[in-house]
């Protein structure tokens, strides 16, 4: 059941979506009272796709300063220019401009596991570097809204929001996480709820997924021109971040499950966990979430494509040595 959800994760995306478009569109009311779902189906969502992740051997990945660095350069140094120069094609409008930097400055900390694990890539390391990407990016969201946007943008954001989305959004979720694998190590009970949980990832990305479109989409219809103008800027920096990734893999000279890893983590952004801080925005700025959740449609699509372009193209395992091949079919 596991593998045929992978498989077909872009369908059942596909359904939430499509769900999302009729409910919000055929029963309003209820879609706004989603709202208050859309935290708790994140903390969920995370809790699964952290359990799939092997602590025993965090301490090992937690050791590797060098991707932790490459992380850290590539998501608060190289991103920042790169959204710097695509967003320039913007409108001098602040609420998009709010909405684009708030998702594109802030790098993932959830589904890219999951995404980087489907391209057989070193996930561990993306565990280990997730505190720190999301206390630095805390610091430096204000610091790149202010030069970005300006001073008066840039003191909307509290640490308030970013802080509780934190405990409840990370530290909660890993935490049970960790607890879990320490139970299943343990006992019976414990692997089959483990083993229960392990298809999971998929379907709560879908109930997200329906969850966040059905309710932001009401705020949405009356701006959809707004909206349209920023997928160019997201599907370009989807076509960029993994080649510039690729390039700083290569001159670190990181072996190849790291080397997907870091084109992982600089490509995909925050845009769940941001959203809360989206919605925590004041009086004007109600179009900002849906800017938000308008990245994660176009990224989600993206990540589809990357899972197969990057291990079959862009960081392929090189190739068995014939007299190796040969070797071992003599055994």
């Amino acid at each position: 059941m596991k593998s045929w959800l992978q498989r077909h994760q872009v369908a059942v995306y596909a359904v939430a979506v499509l769900l999302a478009v009729g409910v919000s569109t055929g029963r309003p009311a209820l879609a706004t009272s989603l709202d208050a779902l859309t935290n708790p189906v994140l903390a969920v969502l995370l809790y699964v796709t952290f359990l799939e992740i092997p602590f025993v051997r965090f301490r090992r990945a937690f050791t590797n300063a060098r991707f932790i660095t490459a992380a850290l350069g590539m998501n608060f140094l190289v991103v920042p220019a790169v959204v710097w120069v695509l967003t320039r094609v913007l409108p001098p409008d602040p609420v998009v401009l709010v909405g684009v930097y708030l998702v594109l400055l802030t790098p993932c900390i959830d589904y890219v596991i999951t995404f980087t694990a489907l391209a057989d890539g070193d996930s561990e390391q993306l565990v280990a570097t997730t505190p720190a990407l999301l206390l630095v990016q805390l610091l430096l969201l204000p610091v790149y809204l202010w030069l970005f946007v300006g001073r008066d943008v840039a003191t909307i954001v509290e640490a308030g929001p970013f802080l509780e989305a934190f405990g409840l959004l990370i530290a909660l979720p890993l935490t049970l996480a960790w607890l879990t694998e320490l139970w299943a190590g343990r006992s019976a009970s414990g692997r089959t709820w483990q083993a229960a949980m392990g298809w999971l990832p998929v379907p709560m990305m879908g109930v997200t997924l329906f969850v966040v479109v059905t309710s932001q989409l009401p705020r949405i219809q009356e701006s959809v021109g707004r909206i349209l103008v920023v997928v160019p800027v997201y599907v370009a920096f989807l076509l960029v971040m993994p080649v510039l990734g690729r390039l700083a893999a290569g001159v670190l000279r990181m072996d190849v499950g790291e080397g997907r890893a870091l084109v992982f983590t600089s490509v995909t952004r925050n845009s769940l966990v941001v959203l809360p801080l989206a919605l925590a925005l004041p009086p004007g700025y109600e179009l900002a979430p849906a800017i938000v959740v308008t990245q994660t449609l176009v990224e989600l699509c993206g990540m589809v494509v990357l899972t197969r372009v990057v291990p079959e193209w862009l960081l392929p395992r090189p190739p068995t040595p014939p007299g190796l091949v040969d070797g071992l079919r003599g055994e």
